[in-house]
């Protein structure tokens, strides 16, 4: 079972954190805060409505702040005002179909906005560790149906793909030209397909069955047969904030990690993750395929090798990937039955750190 962050090294930290109003930066910025973390947010107001931020913060959440990464002069004010110690980059376009509509939005984000955030940690004395969350994505993806190693081509078919590609490449540059001459450690995270409760983003398979359930409408889909390397919100911060404590100690000398399911697991298509979400809401699964609609190309597989993050960080998944989806959506029912958003949170982050 993989090891967990330490709250005794996070006690008392000064951790900005950009995309605190999305849905993994929400769960982020509860649980760094449940470990007495000093955290200080910066986002655009929540996309949707509702959303999970909203649910956890009636009001902005203290600490927090409205703004866009690619307003550099914004970001190197927050943080010469928050002296972090410790970067999360998490905003980001996530949306691979919006990357479509908006494909030089999507780079302007997701390559300058990682810009103007670098530049940001290096003008700010305090900081020690900067880790950029990028996406199982960056490969250059053959649809052979193999698990990518963090050695493996990037490359990207669609915008957000690419971006996020290119993306990892501006973190390089800065790492070699600026940052480690700075004693700035800095890598990438590459998460896998992340579920978990409070996600009602648009074009994103649980919050679509969310939606069709509170509706009462059928759900589409849109390629059943696809298969993605799913985890669960938890398992993949759970990463990301062990990688973050070795990049601060000195303990990490490796550029980037990969955090998804074991390979061992038998991929989970798509229809099947639907057809387990909502049974175990207590809804009778059925939808309709609309695969053969014209839309936007996306990759059948997906898969991501984390070995490496079990070698230097004795990370693991600590849910399998049938778990994560019951988690899920016993979080989506809770709530739906009326149960508060972040008593269901702080409840899940409990039982994941002590009682699994």
């Amino acid at each position: 079972m993989s090891r967990l962050p330490d709250p005794e090294f996070w006690a008392g930290k000064r951790v900005l954190l950009t995309g605190h109003t999305g849905f993994k930066g929400s769960w982020a910025g509860v649980w760094l805060k449940e470990m007495g973390a000093h955290v200080t947010g910066y986002a655009l107001p929540p996309a949707s409505r509702p959303s999970l931020h909203d649910l956890l913060h009636p009001n902005e959440a203290p600490g927090g702040q409205f703004g866009d990464i690619r307003d550099g002069e914004a970001l190197a004010t927050i943080a010469r005002k928050s002296e972090p110690e410790i970067v999360l980059h998490m905003a980001a376009q996530p949306l691979v179909r919006e990357s479509y509509a908006e494909p030089a939005e999507t780079f302007d984000v997701n390559v300058m906005g990682t810009v103007r955030l670098l530049e940001a940690a290096r003008a700010t004395p305090s900081v020690k560790a900067v880790l950029v969350v990028t996406t199982d994505k960056v490969y250059r993806n053959d649809e052979s149906g193999r698990h990518f190693r963090e050695s493996d081509t990037l490359g990207g078919h669609d915008p957000y793909s690419g971006s996020k590609a290119a993306c990892e490449l501006a973190v390089a540059t800065w790492r070699s030209a600026y940052l480690k001459e700075r004693g700035i450690r800095v890598a990438t995270a590459r998460g896998g397909n992340v579920i978990g409760g409070g996600d009602f983003s648009d074009d994103r398979l649980v919050p679509d069955v969310v939606r069709a359930a509170l509706s009462g409408t059928r759900l589409n889909i849109r390629s059943p047969l696809a298969t993605r390397p799913w985890q669960h919100v938890l398992d993949c911060l759970n990463g990301y904030f062990l990688f973050a404590e070795a990049l601060f100690k000195g303990e990490s000398d490796v550029d980037a990690l990969n955090f998804g399911p074991s390979p061992s697991e038998q991929a989970i298509p798509v229809r099947d993750v639907a057809n387990a979400v909502q049974a175990a809401m207590g809804l009778d699964p059925e939808w309709d395929d609309v695969s053969a609609l014209e839309q936007p190309r996306e990759m059948r597989t997906l898969g991501l090798d984390p070995a490496l993050a079990g070698e230097t960080l004795a990370w693991r998944p600590r849910l399998a990937q049938s778990q994560a989806i019951e988690w899920t959506a016993r979080w989506y029912d809770g709530w739906r039955r009326g149960e508060a958003a972040r008593q269901l949170t702080l409840d899940q982050i409990e039982a994941f750190t002590k009682g699994l």
